[in-house]
């Protein structure tokens, strides 16, 4: 079994170990309704994409239910 001859320095494991950090999500602005989202999603407050009316929101079903 191989065993390392010598210890390995903090420098050189933490050398190593410089792509393994986290990165914060992108969040951008809806166009239509100024909200927080994620890029190339749909946004889930108001239901545009790119311009388009692409699904309905929570509020406009619970609106057609109670109708």
């Amino acid at each position: 079994m191989a065993v390392p001859k010598r210890r390995v320095s903090s420098t050189r494991r933490d050398k190593r170990r410089t792509h393994d950090k986290l990165t914060p999500p992108t969040v951008v602005t809806c166009p239509q309704c100024k909200a927080p989202i994620m890029p190339h999603t749909a946004c889930k407050a108001c239901g545009y994409y790119d311009g388009v009316k692409v699904m309905r929101t929570r509020d406009e079903i619970k609106a057609a239910n109670a109708e």
